[in-house]
């Protein structure tokens, strides 16, 4: 039987310069072969470039940890991880980690995987190998599904044979909770309920770390908000014969008020345009100040500081509203322009200036120093805090939005989820 489209993509890259398409053709051709070495071989041969993506080397990577050469699959997801288009996904992990341990590699007494410590990694087998690739999965990964929880365990059952504490578990059954203190020797591969108070797991005592953006990366995120505002407007100001520079001006001037305000330090930074219109899609729904002096209130009362950020035309008196397929004009009530002077007035309100994204404005506020009004104070909330304060970093980013604007895709991704998972707040009003 010939293969036609990877004849095709061999003749292609005879003819011409080999493209992420054609090489991909032909590496899942070679791994239906069973033949994990030479589609290494052909993706070695392709140049690392922007075109380089997560399909061209799954495959391969799949068929190394089928195969149980675990020293080839470890090394091939170290290439995957350095690539800057390749955007490691939590499944991609769990196949790693998972077959690691399914073939007892991180075992007291694990034989060392050949080339772990040519790879960077201080160890090339056992407990210690496993923090490391954990500390790399937690760079990448918010959260994994129950099936790849079920897949882990039954990896470290596998591997993990003589405990007798770990039982495999039905493709189609669940992780049951478990949060009894574990003995000295059981090995634990549980879900638990961790503490929210304590932050602390109940089965191995052991206290989660508050996931926090280093300096470096709170300057690099600050730097790439300029550039997305900037890229953003340039489109807009051509066409309407503005400055281009216009949106980076403005938002740094935001960040320069930031900086140099007096008063209490922000903790809380509210989506306004989110809290306005939750659960307002249906007809009469509105951007509901009502929703957003709520939100100002509750938060106060768990002694947090809050700024409203809102886009600009919901600060004019009126205003028009898109509800699904209608769209209509809203005029500001008596109430909801007390709701507004009251929170200019206590200065918990910022207005995006016009034709500006808010988006970039409260981002950029959940990073900033806030040097002035901070004072070189650290604002993160500990568990422990006498107060009775939610724990986490501070300040906390009040929004239900789900980040898929296609500019933000922008973003550096490891940077972009660490940033998502160290402030991000959800709400719902009860």
């Amino acid at each position: 039987v010939i293969d036609l489209p990877t004849e095709l993509a061999i003749f292609h890259d005879l003819l011409f310069e080999p493209t992420e398409k054609s090489i991909s053709l032909r590496v899942k051709r070679l791994v239906s072969q069973g033949d994990a070495t030479t589609a290494e071989f052909l993706l070695d041969s392709f140049p690392s470039s922007d075109d380089a993506k997560l399909r061209t080397y799954l495959p391969v990577l799949k068929l190394y940890c089928e195969q149980g050469d675990v020293s080839s699959a470890l090394k091939l997801f170290k290439m995957m991880r350095n690539e800057p288009k390749v955007r490691l996904e939590p499944e991609n992990y769990v196949l790693l980690i998972a077959t690691l341990a399914e073939n007892g590699c991180f075992r007291s007494n694990a034989v060392d995987i050949e080339g772990a410590k040519e790879l960077g990694y201080n160890h090339s087998s056992g407990p210690l190998l496993f923090d490391e690739l954990m500390m790399e999965m937690s760079e990448d990964v918010l959260e994994i599904t129950s099936a790849s929880a079920r897949r882990l365990y039954n990896a470290f059952a596998t591997g993990f044979q003589e405990h007798s504490n770990l039982q495999p578990i039905h493709s189609l059954g669940g992780l049951a909770t478990e949060n009894i203190e574990a003995r000295p020797d059981e090995l634990i591969a549980s879900r638990v309920t961790v503490g929210e108070t304590t932050a602390t797991c109940p089965r191995s005592g052991v206290k989660l770390n508050l996931i926090k953006l280093e300096d470096h990366q709170r300057t690099q995120l600050q730097n790439s908000l300029l550039q997305l505002s900037t890229n953003s407007f340039e489109e807009f100001a051509q066409n309407n014969r503005i400055d281009t520079d216009y949106a980076a001006q403005q938002l740094n001037k935001f960040a320069d008020w930031l900086d140099t305000r007096e008063g209490k330090p922000f903790t809380a930074i509210v989506d306004g345009a989110n809290v306005a219109y939750y659960m307002q899609n249906f007809e009469g729904g509105m951007f509901n100040f009502h929703q957003i002096n709520f939100m100002v209130e509750a938060l106060q009362k768990m002694n947090e500081n809050p700024l409203v950020i809102i886009p600009y035309k919901y600060s004019m008196p009126t205003f028009m509203v898109t509800m699904g397929t209608k769209r209509r004009k809203h005029k500001r009530d008596k109430k909801e322009q007390e709701i507004l002077d009251k929170l200019i007035t206590s200065g918990k309100l910022y207005v995006a200036p016009p034709r500006c994204l808010d988006d970039y404005y409260w981002m950029l506020a959940s990073v900033s120093d806030q040097t002035n009004s901070r004072n070189g104070e650290n604002l993160d909330v500990l568990s422990d805090n006498k107060e009775g304060r939610w724990p986490g970093t501070r300040p906390m980013l009040v929004s239900n939005d789900l980040m898929r604007d296609h500019k933000l895709g922008l973003l550096e991704p490891r940077l972009f989820r660490r940033w998502f998972s160290c402030f991000i707040v959800n709400y719902n009003f009860t």
